[in-house]
């Protein structure tokens, strides 16, 4: 069942497709500062914390999905190593900026290729992949459930798929108050930054409609995934979930 990813309502999954397509286009060469900014650093802890839960090696073959500008996937090359990461979104303006810090040295000599994805559709053999990497991307996919069937597809048995996503506080006054910066500071920082307020309140209302971090294991557990574990950061704000494909 595909849903529109702003309310978590059943829809075409068209609406939401088109939607992300023409928000992340746009704001592509702004992303990255708006991070920075509206995170107030923070996203690069949550990034840190990621690849200390990754269970990826120097051997491994990795696909990072949505992987937009390329934080997780030179964040990968970095603390990792591994052999190859294929780089793929659904926004060819996101991967241009990626490309363009893989060309400045950010991969750090790991062999990094880029591909224009529909993470709902892989375009790769099963079990090709050692582990599969995700930030900030199954929120904005409108049917989740054949996405995570995709990625546990592509994955090879014993294989980890490794996701940070916004969450749901569990204290209910960090909750409060978090709720209120999505719907007012968000869409401040997002207009001021990059000109689209509109677009970053669909980005508050997707954090907003989006499962806690028990609904989004059931969903990958759903998918097939076992093993399925989750770490809180910043007060449950983000949480990085790392699941694992059975051998």
């Amino acid at each position: 069942m595909s849903i529109d990813t702003a309310t978590g309502k059943e829809a075409p999954a068209e609406i939401s497709s088109e939607r992300v397509k023409d928000i992340f286009s746009s704001i592509a060469k702004k992303y990255e500062r708006f991070n920075a900014v509206s995170s107030f650093g923070a996203y690069k802890v949550w990034l840190a914390g990621m690849m200390k839960q990754a269970p990826i090696g120097p051997d491994d073959d990795v696909l990072d999905i949505a992987g937009g500008t390329g934080d997780v996937t030179f964040s990968v090359a970095r603390a990792k190593h591994p052999a190859h990461i294929q780089c793929t979104d659904l926004v060819p303006e996101m991967l241009d900026v990626a490309r363009m810090h893989r060309d400045e040295g950010a991969a750090e000599g790991v062999p990094v290729d880029f591909d224009v994805v529909d993470a709902q559709d892989i375009p790769y053999a099963d079990a090709s992949y050692d582990a599969v990497t995700m930030a900030y991307g199954i929120r904005n996919m409108p049917d989740r459930p054949q996405a995570l069937a995709e990625m546990f597809r592509v994955l090879k048995p014993g294989g980890a798929l490794v996701c940070l996503e916004f969450s749901t506080p569990p204290n209910r006054v960090w909750r409060a108050l978090y709720t209120f910066y999505l719907k007012h500071l968000i869409p401040f920082w997002g207009g001021l930054i990059t000109g689209d307020r509109d677009g970053f309140v669909y980005l508050a209302r997707s954090i907003r409609a989006f499962p806690d971090q028990r609904g989004l294991a059931d969903l990958m557990e759903d998918a097939g995934f076992s093993d399925v574990t989750w770490k809180n950061y910043t007060g449950g704000i983000a949480a990085v979930h790392v699941a694992k494909k059975p051998e």
